[in-house]
């Protein structure tokens, strides 16, 4: 297995942008261009509530830790966790321990969105990424986390299995690729433009019109 040195290391929260659009996530960590809109203020204020590494929680036999620092070598990525619960254990060769909190824990990594459930898959590969952070640091497994949204309050327990995996090791991949190269992928309009803060700086209408070739060939020489 390839490992990612330190200088290729890539913000792991951009593989979520990368599923959204590989072109939004070239602009904004590979340009390093950036614009606001009101999804992604109401997702910063969110996770300035939520990201508190002093918070400690207690319920019960699980306890909640927030912001924790993760890495994956093999994926080449860092970032921190909204919240990782730690499930009390009696496995004591896929376990961690907290100096803390005697026994034995199995972290159940919870990640927290502004909206509601998406159609597509952006924000599972997200959670399994740090998932498979957290597996890598620790050596062990971890088959199952958490997508909680705040537009609906729900809470959903996604299965991190072999698919899910292949799929984030893919984006990795793909992500180190273009960063490598240092491309910025064409665009290609779709429904999911409206929303996005990069829409005027990405000017998607323009790659989607007709060449002027084409143009001439159909409307002046024929």
């Amino acid at each position: 297995m390839a490992f990612y040195s330190e200088e290729e290391m890539l913000m792991l929260s951009g593989i979520q942008h990368f599923m959204f659009c590989p072109r939004q996530w070239a602009l904004i960590h590979i340009e390093q261009q950036w614009q606001e809109n009101r999804f992604t203020m109401e997702g910063n204020i969110l996770h300035e509530i939520v990201n508190d590494p002093a918070y400690r929680q207690k319920n019960g036999e699980t306890i909640t830790l927030r912001s924790i620092n993760i890495a994956s070598k093999s994926l080449g990525l860092y970032g921190i966790t909204d919240a990782v619960e730690l499930h009390p254990t009696t496995d004591e060769t896929n376990s961690i321990t907290h100096e803390r909190y005697p026994g034995f824990w199995l972290p159940y990594p919870i990640e927290y969105k502004r909206g509601k459930p998406k159609v597509d898959e952006r924000d599972k590969v997200q959670l399994a990424a740090q998932v498979m952070c957290v597996e890598e640091m620790y050596n062990i497994k971890i088959e199952e986390g958490a997508l909680f949204y705040f537009e609906t309050r729900q809470r959903i327990s996604v299965l991190i299995d072999d698919r899910l995996r292949e799929l984030t090791q893919k984006c990795s991949k793909q992500m180190h690729y273009y960063m490598s190269k240092g491309v910025t992928p064409p665009a290609y309009k779709t429904k999911a433009c409206n929303s996005c803060s990069l829409k005027q700086l990405c000017n998607p209408d323009l790659f989607n019109r007709q060449p002027v070739n084409q143009y001439l060939k159909l409307n002046l020489y024929t």
